[in-house]
C-alpha cells in the first residue's frame, strides 16, 4: 500500500540490514489489486527472482527453447533495455545503438540483456499539424509497452532510454507499475546550432519565431549589406537548427524532464546534462550495467526510490532551472502512478517557496550544453543541497544518497553565468503558477518568468481550434493596434483535441512577429520552448463544458500571477446600449445563459487509438492519465 500524505516514510538513505543486503525503509509496494501479482523469489539470493518461474524444471519449456545457451536462461538474470527509438527525429534517433553499448555491457556482467523497442512521436516534426494530437497518447502508449514486456516476458530488471519529451515520464510510469529494479539512461541534449545569416546560436524553437517574423515582414538577416531574402533566412535557420542527435537543447520538456528525474535519483549522476554525442554518455551506457546489477542484488526497485521527497525534489529544480510547463502534468501522472499523493496545490507550493535562478532558454540565453560545460545537473544539485533547497538524502539508483553521489562532483564555477546566486534570482519565486477562479475552477497552469509582466488585462479573442488561430497569425490579423488581446484556443484539451496538443507554432510565432499587446490561454497546451504571457491546462476543459466553452468574443479578462487568478472580469452588454456586467454574480448569470444555450461537440474521431484515448482520459489537474477513475474523470 502506498504511503500518504500524513504517513510518507522519511527520505531516509539505503540502510543495511543483517543479512548483507540493502533495504529501504518504508517500501511502496504496488496496491494488491491494482495489479497482477507475481511470485518473485525472496531478496538475498539469486538475482534471476522473477525470470526463474519461466525457467525452473519443464514448467515452460517453450520458454526455454527460445535461448540456446541453457545455463544462462536457467540461472542468469533478465534484464529488458527499452529504447524509445525511431528514425526521423534528433532526439531518438540514435537511442538503438545506445541500447546496444548497453546490451552489451549487461553481458559482460553475465546477465541476459533483452533489447526491444518502443515508439513515439516527434514534437518537432508534427508541431501545429494534426499529428500533434497523437504526441501526448505516445506517453501512454510507452508505459504500456515496456509493461507489457518487462511483466509479460518476467524480466528480473529494466534500463529504459528515452529521448523526446513523453519518453521520460513514460518509462518512468511503466517503472512505477512493474515496480522491478530500474534506471533511466537520458538521450542526451543536441548540441548548439548555428545560423550564418542571423550570425547568432539557433535550436528547432528558432525556427518557428522565425516562422512568425517571416508572416509579419520582420526576418531579416543581421549584416544589413546582406542580399539575403527573408525565404533564404527561414532556409539557413532550417538547415543549421538541428546539427545531429539529440533533444531540444533549451530547458524546454525533454531536458526539464531528464534533470528533474536526475534530482529524483533514477539515473546516473550527469545523464540529463551529458550531451548525446558525448563520450560521458557512452560511458554512462556502460556504467549502467554496474548500477542495475547492484540495484537487484539489494533488492532496490523503481518505487522504493520514488518518495514524496524525490518528487519534491524534481518540482524544486524544475522551478529552479525554468522548466517547462509541461512537467506539471508528467508529474502528476507519475506520482499517480507510483501512488505518491502529489497535486496541483503541492506544485503551487514548491513554487512558491523556490527561486527562479537559472538563465536558459527559452526565455533566457544559454542551452543545456553550456550547463554542461559548466559543471551540469550534478553541480546544480550539490549546490541546491548544500542551500538546503534539494534532500540530498534520498537514496538513488548507485545505492547511495544523491548528496554521495555529487559530492566529489566539481561544484559550480564561481563566474559562470548560467545559474544565479540565490542572493540575486531572477524571480524569487518559481515561473509556473496554478490559477483557479471564474475561467478556470479546476486549476490552470502558466508559464510567468516575470520579463513577461505579472498581470495581464485583455479583451477575449476565441479561436475554437489551434488551426484557427494559426492560420489567423499567418495572414496577420493579429496586430500590435488593437489594445490587449486574450487569445483563447479551446477545444484543444485532452478529450477534445483529442490529445491536448502543443501549440508552439502559435506562441513562437507571436514572439517572432513581436506581438506584445496579447497573452495566450488554452485547454491544451504549450511546448516547453514556448515563452510569454502562455496559460494552459484550463480544467475544466471546453470539451465537457467548462468555463473557457462559454467566453465570448470581447468578454474581458484578468490574468493575475501574483494572486494566482484567471477571472472574467466583465462581459459586454447583450443588447445595444447596455453596460457592461462587471459583478460576479451578474457574470455567473450570463455564464449560465450561455450554457444552456451550449452544445457539447460531437468528438472526433470516432475510431481508432485517439478515440480510445479520449474516452479513458481524465483531465489536466490530474495529470491527464488513462488508468485510473474517480475523481479525475
Amino acid at each position: 500500500m502506498a504511503p500518504h500524505a500524513d504517513d510518507t516514510p522519511p527520505p531516509s538513505a539505503i540502510e543495511p540490514t543483517g543479512n548483507g543486503s540493502n533495504d529501504i525503509v518504508g517500501k511502496n509496494e504496488p496496491k494488491y489489486e491494482d495489479y497482477i501479482q507475481w511470485k518473485p523469489l525472496p531478496p538475498g539470493g539469486p538475482l534471476n527472482r522473477w525470470s526463474q518461474s519461466l525457467t525452473r524444471g519443464h514448467d515452460f519449456p517453450g520458454a526455454q527453447a527460445c535461448v540456446p545457451n541453457e545455463d544462462m536462461m536457467k540461472n542468469a538474470p533478465h534484464v529488458g533495455i527499452a529504447t524509445v527509438w525511431w528514425e526521423g527525429n534528433p532526439c531518438n534517433t540514435h537511442l538503438l545503438e545506445l541500447g546496444k553499448a548497453v546490451k552489451t555491457a549487461v553481458e559482460k556482467q553475465d546477465m541476459l540483456a533483452w533489447q526491444f523497442n518502443t515508439v513515439g512521436v516527434s514534437d518537432g516534426i508534427t508541431m501545429g499539424s494534426e499529428g500533434m494530437r497523437f504526441s501526448l497518447q505516445t506517453r501512454e502508449l510507452i508505459a504500456d509497452s515496456i509493461e507489457s514486456v518487462t511483466c509479460a516476458q518476467h524480466h528480473d530488471a529494466n534500463i529504459s532510454i528515452p529521448g523526446c519529451d513523453k519518453n521520460m515520464p513514460g518509462v518512468i510510469m511503466a517503472a512505477a507499475r512493474h515496480n522491478r529494479p530500474f534506471l533511466m539512461i537520458y538521450g542526451g541534449t543536441i548540441r548548439k546550432g548555428h545560423s550564418t545569416l542571423l550570425d547568432r546560436e539557433i535550436n528547432i524553437s528558432t525556427c518557428y519565431e522565425a516562422a512568425g517574423a517571416y508572416a509579419y515582414g520582420r526576418l531579416t538577416p543581421k549584416c544589413k549589406s546582406s542580399n539575403a531574402t527573408p525565404s533564404q533566412v527561414l532556409t539557413d535557420i532550417e538547415r543549421h537548427a538541428c546539427p545531429g542527435a539529440g533533444a531540444c537543447g533549451g530547458m524546454y520538456t525533454a531536458n526539464t524532464m531528464a534533470t528533474a528525474i536526475e534530482a529524483m535519483g533514477l539515473c546516473l549522476p550527469g545523464s540529463s546534462s551529458f550531451p548525446a554525442t558525448s563520450p560521458e554518455k557512452m560511458r554512462e551506457c556502460t556504467n549502467a550495467a554496474t548500477a542495475i546489477h547492484t540495484l537487484m542484488a539489494h533488492d532496490i526497485r523503481a518505487r522504493d526510490l520514488m518518495s514524496r521527497a524525490a518528487f519534491e525534489n524534481a518540482l524544486v529544480l524544475t522551478m529552479v532551472l525554468g522548466g517547462s510547463t509541461n512537467a506539471t502534468l508528467h508529474f502528476l501522472a507519475m506520482a499517480s502512478s507510483a501512488d505518491i499523493p502529489l497535486t496541483i496545490d503541492d506544485i503551487q507550493r514548491t513554487s512558491n517557496r523556490t527561486p527562479y535562478l537559472a538563465d536558459l532558454a527559452p526565455s533566457g540565453k544559454y542551452y543545456m550544453e553550456d550547463l554542461y560545460s559548466v559543471g551540469g545537473t550534478p553541480a546544480v544539485l550539490k549546490m541546491l543541497i548544500a542551500t538546503g533547497l534539494i534532500d540530498g538524502t534520498i537514496p538513488t539508483v548507485t545505492g547511495k544518497t544523491l548528496a554521495e553521489n555529487v559530492a566529489s562532483w566539481p561544484s559550480l564555477d564561481p563566474g559562470q553565468r548560467i545559474i544565479r546566486p540565490l542572493a540575486n534570482p531572477i524571480k524569487k519565486t518559481g515561473h509556473i503558477r496554478v490559477l483557479r477562479g471564474n475561467f478556470s475552477p479546476g486549476g490552470a497552469i502558466a508559464k510567468i518568468t516575470g520579463k513577461e509582466g505579472l498581470s495581464f488585462t485583455g479583451r477575449a479573442r476565441v479561436f475554437d481550434k489551434e488551426h484557427e488561430l494559426n492560420d489567423a497569425l499567418s495572414r496577420g490579423l493579429i496586430r500590435n493596434d488593437e489594445g490587449n488581446l486574450v487569445l483563447i484556443v479551446r477545444y484543444e484539451g485532452p478529450k477534445g483535441g483529442p490529445g491536448m496538443p502543443e501549440q508552439l507554432k502559435a506562441s513562437a510565432a507571436i514572439m517572432g512577429a513581436g506581438l506584445t499587446n496579447v497573452a495566450l490561454v488554452t485547454d491544451g497546451r504549450y511546448s516547453g520552448a514556448s515563452h510569454g504571457f502562455i496559460v494552459g491546462h484550463v480544467v475544466p476543459e471546453a470539451a465537457v463544458g467548462g468555463p473557457i466553452a462559454l467566453v465570448e468574443n470581447g468578454d474581458l479578462i484578468t490574468i493575475d500571477a501574483i494572486a494566482n487568478r484567471i477571472d472574467i472580469v466583465a462581459v459586454p452588454g447583450e443588447n445595444d446600449g447596455e453596460e457592461e456586467e462587471e459583478t460576479e454574480a451578474g457574470i455567473a448569470a450570463v455564464l449560465e445563459r450561455r450554457r444552456a444555450e451550449w452544445t457539447p461537440p460531437k468528438m472526433r474521431p470516432m475510431r481508432g487509438v485517439l478515440a480510445k484515448y479520449a474516452r479513458l482520459v481524465g483531465d489536466a489537474s490530474h495529470g491527464a492519465v488513462t488508468d485510473i477513475g474517480g475523481s479525475a474523470w
